[in-house]
């Protein structure tokens, strides 16, 4: 296991950058990136995997939603992806060395590494090898996370010095209507965590009062939470959490 620095649990954390398409900065772009740097804020964000093995910076398995283009990220490579532009910008999608050579350690990364199995299953590992690869030499406070327990172990594998954790929640059934009951009945008890080397979780707002959560704080593990959207919740949510990823305000930099 690898201690999370302290940095994510006293920074807030801009919910896939500090987003606002009105204003011309979509999620996870470079813009909505540096307004997150310039308010002092940390930034979330995902990785997918291009057809040629690099590591981009955008949530979706499809193009649809955030460009004018359709297809899965996965069927073009980094180059085709980088000339897509992003809706309500003049960006193109950016890999992760992008990023990380934008941000150059100034504020704590917080990296989601989207399922690549389908089923939250054991076929993966590509996209972990691309991100340790973009990481390796950087310096700034940086952590990895993904909903799937194996993504966390191959970042365990291709990355052992990062600190590492687990993106959990209730797994209901309409939420994640794709994987099997039982599959969701397991990792509803967040099982993996000491398996996998986590040093900590970042879990669903609504779901902060579940037993597990509380055992895993009890035994020194840092608890973030996902997604807060209000001063009110942002009160609410760290009651029991450490910090808290956001968006559509501004968080407290100074934590009430």
């Amino acid at each position: 296991m690898t201690d999370l620095p302290n940095a994510f649990r006293s920074i807030p954390l801009a919910h896939r950058a500090l987003h606002d398409v009105g204003a011309g900065r979509p999620e996870n772009s470079r813009v909505a990136i540096q307004a997150a740097m310039v308010r002092g804020y940390g930034i979330e964000l995902d990785i997918q995997v291009s057809a040629d093995g690099q590591a981009m910076v955008f949530h979706d398995y499809d193009l649809g939603r955030l460009t004018e283009r359709k297809g899965l990220v996965r069927t073009y490579d980094a180059a085709e992806l980088g000339r897509i532009t992003l809706k309500g910008s003049n960006e193109g999608i950016p890999t992760l060395s992008e990023v990380l050579e934008l941000v150059g350690g100034k504020v704590p990364l917080l990296i989601e590494i989207k399922d690549q199995d389908g089923a939250l299953g054991p076929n993966v590992g590509r996209l972990e090898q691309a991100v340790a690869v973009s990481l390796a030499g950087y310096a700034g406070p940086v952590a990895l996370m993904s909903f799937n327990p194996h993504s966390v172990a191959a970042c365990a594998h291709y990355a052992p010095d990062v600190p590492r954790g687990l993106t959990t929640c209730d797994f209901s059934r309409l939420s994640w209507r794709k994987i099997p009951g039982e599959v969701l009945a397991r990792l509803r008890g967040i099982p993996d965590y000491g398996a996998v080397g986590a040093s900590f979780i970042s879990h669903q707002f609504g779901d902060l009062t579940r037993r597990r959560v509380s055992e895993i704080k009890a035994t020194g593990g840092a608890i973030l939470c996902w997604t807060i959207r209000s001063a009110a919740h942002e009160t609410t949510a760290r009651r029991i959490a450490d910090n808290i990823t956001f968006e559509g305000y501004a968080a407290a930099l100074s934590p009430p």
